[in-house]
């Protein structure tokens, strides 16, 4: 089977771009065109209005990881026990949160001045269990996401059928006021597609590592040419090490999803022509599903830590996993229901907080959006931008304290202990897969 992300099937392609050949000179270069990539491009056209900026991208852009992805604009995080009102952790958790919102408006921002067409919906989504166990503590959850500046409340049994069109969730709080939903392949393509003209992107351009030169300056050697710059902004998220930068905290993770074919309006009706919705599970390995404006259904229930890509037959395998998600949600929807399947990575950190950082001088990078990449991509755009710029500001200052991935071992520990978690972690989630 092919590895095809449902979301660019139906963003559609963007004209080509040039690869890189020979040697060019520029103010800036932004490594990787995600949405990352793409805002901190924004942002310093916008500071710098003169400069010449150029982007390269190892594929094509705006069609990696960023356009793969669940489609959540996260502004609240679902709180851990120790984040709870009252508990040592709540402080973090608020400043967490105020970046978090930050973040989520940046998102509406972009979406506004560009003109973006992607499917946003501004209505939050559901931390939702099956077991209504593995959803612990909700006064006090409910109390905390209230005193951050959250719309939250709490339904079961037959109360969340009527909202999701499903009984598998028992029970579920329903979090808004700054969680909205969003299609990812439109939203990075329109990010693209506003470049302005003082930005050049090449495409399929691998850069292999980075060089310093004399007078302040830093070559990109790419693999059929090369890149001088003043200023270099690194926006790779699991990618990182590609640059060089190995020491970031961080470690790749390889999702896969599947996306159906539009249910019918029979279908539909059983269900109670609900709304559009999006459920995120309260285990990190619990399944994400939702359900789109144009009535399909996307689950992804699968999250590894991998050194190597998947294989087609991998990913097959991982097909049929979605289709036994699928179908303990809606037992109509067969493996053959499903239209589109495809992989993705995500950068993750071991306490959750991003690698943000001027990594030597003129160098710069961010890494680690464990799992929040499209709102946090989108602020950390700018934010990059401004730090390489050396501008300040109360946020960047936040973002900048708590950047913090925590210490990785060394490999093979770090391959043995991750696995053996994400062993652990999926017994815990079995009822929500």
């Amino acid at each position: 089977m092919e590895n095809v992300c449902g979301w660019i099937a139906q963003a559609g392609n963007a004209p080509v771009r040039d690869r890189l050949s020979g040697t060019e000179k520029t103010d800036w270069l932004v490594i990787g065109a995600g949405i990352t990539g793409l805002c901190a491009a924004h942002s310093l056209a916008e500071m710098h209005p003169q400069a010449r900026i150029v982007i390269v991208d190892r594929q094509r852009a705006a069609q990696g990881a960023s356009a793969r992805n669940s489609g959540f604009v996260v502004a609240h995080e679902h709180p851990a026990t120790d984040e709870l009102s009252g508990h040592r952790g709540f402080a973090g958790y608020e400043v967490d949160t105020s970046i978090s919102r930050a973040a989520s408006e940046e998102v509406r921002q972009r979406i506004a001045r560009h003109g973006i067409e992607c499917d946003f919906r501004d209505a939050g989504y559901f931390f939702a269990v099956s077991d209504p166990a593995k959803l612990t503590h909700v006064e006090a959850k409910l109390q905390t996401l209230h005193a951050v500046g959250a719309s939250a409340q709490f339904l079961e049994g037959e109360q969340l059928k009527r909202k999701l069109g499903t009984a598998h969730y028992q029970a579920a709080i329903w979090c808004g006021n700054g969680n909205a939903l969003l299609q990812p392949a439109k939203y990075v393509k329109g990010l693209l597609e506003a470049l302005p003209p003082t930005v050049s992107l090449y495409e399929n351009t691998d850069i292999t590592g980075l060089q310093r030169l004399d007078k302040g300056r830093i070559r990109a050697q790419g693999v059929d040419g090369s890149i001088e710059a003043k200023h270099v902004l690194v926006c790779l998220n699991a990618f990182i090490p590609r640059s060089g930068i190995v020491d970031s905290g961080t470690f790749p993770m390889e999702l896969s999803a599947s996306l159906t074919r539009p249910l019918t309006v029979d279908e539909f009706q059983a269900m109670g022509s609900v709304e559009p919705w999006g459920v995120l599970s309260t285990r990190p390995l619990g399944a994400t599903v939702r359900l789109t404006p144009d009535r399909r259904v996307m689950i992804r229930n699968t999250a590894e830590y991998r050194a190597q890509d998947l294989s087609n037959s991998d990913l097959l395998s991982r097909r049929k996993y979605h289709a036994l998600g699928l179908q303990r949600r809606f037992p109509w929807l067969s493996e053959q229901d499903i239209r589109f399947t495809w992989s993705g990575h995500l950068s993750a950190s071991r306490t959750g907080q991003p690698y943000f950082a001027k990594v030597e001088e003129g160098v710069f990078a961010v890494a680690g959006c464990n799992g929040s990449g499209v709102a946090r991509g989108t602020l950390w755009g700018r934010l990059l931008a401004e730090l390489a710029s050396g501008a300040d500001s109360p946020i960047l200052a936040s973002v900048m304290q708590r950047a913090q991935p925590g210490w990785l071992p060394p490999k093979p520990l770090l391959d043995i202990g991750a696995m053996l978690r994400m062993r652990v972690e999926a017994v815990r989630a079995r009822t929500e897969i």
